[in-house]
């Protein structure tokens, strides 16, 4: 485990921890992908002071990054424009013993997959309250749902006992409604469920776009403790670019 001097909560010292990986890294990334969230948000303050950093172009998963990056100063660019990142950093909801996490709390699933997918290196950022044994024990499972396909959608996934709940937003009525256009539903995992299993069998039904459950696109996880302290965790990436190279 490493540290520093001064106090500093989980996010922030995973967000530490994420910056000092980033300078091991040889040659700097120069095609950055941003996750959304908190524990971004603390990442990238920390970032904002690194020199080289200056140089690379950022790409966001949600218009909320997006926002944040220009506020900092950073170059920002379109994900749309850019075909493979050097690396990818973004927080997680739960991360299992395996490298496998539960994302999507805001919102942005569907971005965060795409860029992670689409990056070498993939660095997921946590404080320790987001370990879990079980993936689904603590938070729900999000997935975001084609508009016109909600009301099927949602009784398919009450017949597999899932409890679907559709996300409704603070601060405007209706649905919470993603970037791309999807409606997120919150997924109740059953004790015992596998959680493999259970992300082909929603990907098998139509009207569903894509889901939280993140498996084989972790290549090391930065868990931040009190005290500006955390250790990093590796593991073996096995989807995405990298896994085809």
């Amino acid at each position: 485990m490493l540290g520093l001097s001064g106090g500093c909560g989980g996010k922030r010292s995973a967000g530490i921890g994420a910056v000092e990986l980033l300078r091991e890294r040889s040659p700097p990334p120069r095609r950055v992908g941003v996750g959304t969230g908190s524990t971004v948000r603390e990442f990238l303050s920390e970032l904002s002071s690194e020199e080289w950093a200056a140089d690379a172009v950022y790409y966001p998963s949600s218009r909320d990054s997006a926002l944040l990056l220009a506020e900092l100063g950073f170059n920002v660019g379109h994900p749309g424009t850019v075909a493979s990142l050097d690396v990818y950093v973004d927080g997680a909801d739960e991360v299992d013993p395996y490298g496998r996490l539960v994302k999507g709390r805001g919102a942005a699933l569907l971005g965060e997959k795409m860029l992670a997918y689409r990056s070498r290196y993939n660095i997921i950022i946590v404080d320790d309250s987001k370990l879990v044994d079980v993936l689904g024990s603590k938070k729900p499972v999000p997935i975001e749902v084609v508009p016109d396909a909600l009301p099927h959608v949602l009784v398919e996934l009450e017949s597999r006992g899932l409890h679907p709940r559709v996300r409704r937003g603070s601060g405007k009525d209706g649905p919470v409604v993603s970037d791309w256009g999807g409606v997120i539903v919150d997924l109740t995992i059953p004790s015992g469920v596998n959680v493999e299993e259970l992300d082909i069998v929603l990907h098998s039904i139509p009207g569903i776009v894509e889901t939280g459950i993140f498996i084989g696109l972790t290549d090391a996880v930065v868990v931040g403790y009190e005290g500006c302290k955390w250790k990093v965790e590796r593991y073996q990436r096995r989807r995405g670019i990298l896994a085809r190279a």
